[in-house]
């Protein structure tokens, strides 16, 4: 009888030490995981701003510029050329 008293109590202090150094391996996984932000947290900043910066740029010049227009060269290709002779050409007067 006594003898599996002591029996079991060393497995429960085994079991004990084991949660005891998984705890300790998260917590020093969270404190590296936050050392290591911290030490960053700059070029972390300036990373995602750049996304951010390249996202929005794409969705607006995305849609404000086809490119997928006839010609396929997006702004120039609704622009007609220019035919003749322009060499004496004269900017229209004020009408008033």
């Amino acid at each position: 009888m006594i003898y599996n008293i002591i029996s079991l109590t060393m497995i429960m202090q085994k079991i004990i030490n084991v949660l005891a150094l998984a705890s300790f391996a998260v917590s020093a996984g969270v404190v590296a995981g936050g050392t290591y932000v911290y030490v960053n947290r700059d070029s972390i900043t300036d990373n995602i701003k750049g996304q951010i910066e390249k996202a929005l740029t794409e969705a607006v010049l995305g849609e404000a510029v086809p490119t997928n227009l006839p010609g396929g060269d997006g702004l120039n290709s609704g622009v007609p050329g220019v035919s003749g002779d322009t060499s004496g050409a004269s900017i229209p007067a004020v009408p008033f």
